[in-house]
């Protein structure tokens, strides 16, 4: 892998963005290509067998595109296909969310962590296991948080018909007595703040995307694939669905204005398509 390459980043729509930015922060010197499946979100209610072939064919695309590492910016994907990226491109750092299970764990004193995120999280294996490693002695909640990734990817963080459905979601972990709650959907960091706001002071809001940045610094450096640290990083972005909403998005998100590629499907492959800014 040449270490001038940009890091691949993605997820289904925006949310992965939560990641990418903790990645700009702890590796200003890297260049990232950033790609939206847009054409597919959310992966959250889809089956692991048809998000493993999105991701899949995702993973080669960035590859095409000359990545030198994949982040999995997404809970779904991960729990769905990181294991098999690993398997089938083991020459290539792949990287992906973990639910933040076991600093959860260390932090609780009421012995209740709830636990936000999709079905396909949740049914994932990779959850199982790291709520199995880390969560001995813990009660777990987990919420379901159906439709919570669409109100982000609508920019719809903080109106009234978000705030009934978080106060929806929130009510049975509270009333379980968790001190301790995980954003386990890159979605869901875009409204942290309401959630801390309902959830009260009392309540500890784990965002992963810092760890997973860090954990991204240190597997470049083990791989010696780290960018020359004078270099000023340059980011590109690419969605599988329309590249004006996204950039559009994306700044109401992250402040970022920039112009976003296309990419369409076209028989489980991804092609270019004309830029628009």
């Amino acid at each position: 892998m040449n270490s001038d390459g940009p890091i691949g980043v993605f997820d289904s729509g925006v949310g992965g963005l939560s990641v990418w930015r903790e990645i700009v922060r702890a590796l200003p010197h890297e260049d990232t290509i950033y790609f939206a499946d847009q054409q597919h979100v959310p992966y959250g209610p889809r089956g692991e067998l048809e998000i493993r072939r999105f991701s899949d064919a995702i993973a080669h695309h960035l590859l095409e595109r000359g990545c030198k590492a994949i982040v999995v910016a997404c809970n779904t994907a991960s729990a769905a296909a990181l294991k098999h990226l690993r398997e089938t491109l083991p020459h290539v750092p792949s990287i992906g969310m973990e639910p933040a299970v076991k600093p959860a764990a260390a932090m609780t004193r009421s012995g209740v962590v709830g636990i936000m995120a999709t079905p396909a999280t949740f049914q994932g294996r990779l959850f199982k296991a790291t709520a199995g490693r880390h969560a001995s002695g813990v009660r777990l909640i987990n919420q379901v948080c159906d439709g919570l990734a669409d109100h982000v990817e609508a920019g719809d963080l903080d109106g009234p018909a978000t705030e009934a459905l978080l106060r929806g979601f929130l009510r049975p972990i509270l009333d379980a007595g968790a001190d301790t709650i995980v954003l386990a959907c890159t979605h869901y960091p875009f409204v942290i703040e309401p959630i801390r706001r309902i959830a009260g002071p009392d309540v500890a809001v784990i965002d992963p995307a810092p760890a997973i940045a860090r954990h991204v610094r240190t597997v470049l450096a083990q791989h010696g694939l780290g960018h020359d640290t004078t270099h000023a990083g340059r980011h590109r972005f690419v969605t599988s669905g329309d590249p004006g909403r996204f950039s559009a998005a994306m700044q109401r998100l992250t402040g970022v204005h920039a112009a976003s590629e296309a990419a369409r499907w076209d028989g489980g492959r991804l092609e270019p398509a004309a830029s628009h800014a």
